[in-house]
């Protein structure tokens, strides 16, 4: 079995009462979102600035390469989530709300909900056992609409 598989059903076993993998849905890709939105936040000097980067740009190259080594499809649909992620953070930036604290507050209601969501499963999350299911859920969510477009993981 590939380390994808062997994650992802590692990460599944504490994912099966329905109403939290409702929960999951909306938030772990909210959490991804969010997430790349604090790093966003994070000023940089600007030698880099210049480039129009940010840190978000620049974490978000080993985490993509995390994804491709697990898995080319898990890679592209990740690859999918934070470009997408990025638009939706230029979004907040335009207009006019602080990314640093829409991130912030977004944050701490969908963990607050993944709580939830754990205590209604009666499982703890899985990234108390291994930190790597932080990088894992956001692959399990895609592995769900992969399965149902008929595309292997």
């Amino acid at each position: 079995m590939r380390q994808i598989e062997r994650l992802i059903n590692k990460y599944g076993e504490s994912h099966q009462n329905k109403t939290n993998i409702w929960i999951h849905a909306i938030a772990v890709p909210s959490i991804y979102l969010v997430s790349i939105g604090l790093i966003w936040s994070i000023p940089v000097p600007e030698f880099i600035a210049q480039f129009n980067v940010n840190f978000a740009h620049i974490v978000a190259i080993p985490v993509l390469y995390y994804y491709f080594k697990l898995s080319g499809p898990i890679g592209a649909a990740m690859t999918l989530l934070t470009i997408v992620s990025f638009g939706c953070i230029k979004l907040v930036e335009n207009s006019g709300l602080s990314v640093l604290y829409f991130s912030l507050v977004l944050f701490v209601v969908m963990w607050i909900l993944q709580f939830i969501g754990h205590k209604v499963e009666g499982k703890k999350p899985s990234f108390f056992e291994d930190l790597r299911f932080l990088l894992i859920g956001p692959a399990w969510w895609w592995v769900h609409w992969l399965k149902r477009m008929n595309i292997s993981y």
